[in-house]
């Protein structure tokens, strides 16, 4: 008997709607990064993409336990000698609150081509609506 390896031609990629209200941040983070590395899916393989295109909706009433909100931080650099930035997460979630989630999803890939083109089909969105209707994605209640 011989160990099944799925193919580039047998993946199916369907569209999926995750609604981030009221769920925490970091447990959100990681069962969408399973969905998009495709482990929900039972030809899941390592080396492929298998995973599905996950629109995130609601990301400003994602939530943090504890005192996060007051100490969490996010770093950057511009590339500059003493060019580092940050900012608290209060702050970034009034500027972009989709990026604390797309910060998040993107530290549970893996770091390399796979992972690059895993996160390419993330989409997070601010508000309740998107522009993804034509793709009939299904609705997915996590956690």
């Amino acid at each position: 008997m011989n160990t099944y390896s799925v193919k580039a031609g047998e993946i199916e990629q369907n569209w999926v709607i995750v609604d981030a209200n009221g769920k925490v941040l970091g447990r959100l983070a990681s069962e969408v990064a399973s969905i998009l590395k495709g482990k929900h899916k039972p030809t899941y393989s390592t080396h492929a993409d298998c995973g599905d295109h996950v629109v995130i909706v609601n990301a400003e009433k994602v939530r943090v336990t504890g005192k996060k909100a007051e100490i969490k931080r996010y770093y950057r650099h511009t590339g500059y000698p003493g060019g580092l930035r940050s900012e608290s997460y209060e702050q970034m979630m009034q500027k972009t609150p989709e990026k604390i989630l797309e910060k998040a999803i993107w530290g549970m890939l893996p770091h390399n081509r796979l992972g690059r083109k895993m996160y390419k089909k993330l989409r997070v969105y601010a508000g309740d609506s998107h522009p993804h209707e034509a793709q009939k994605p299904e609705k997915v209640e996590l956690g």
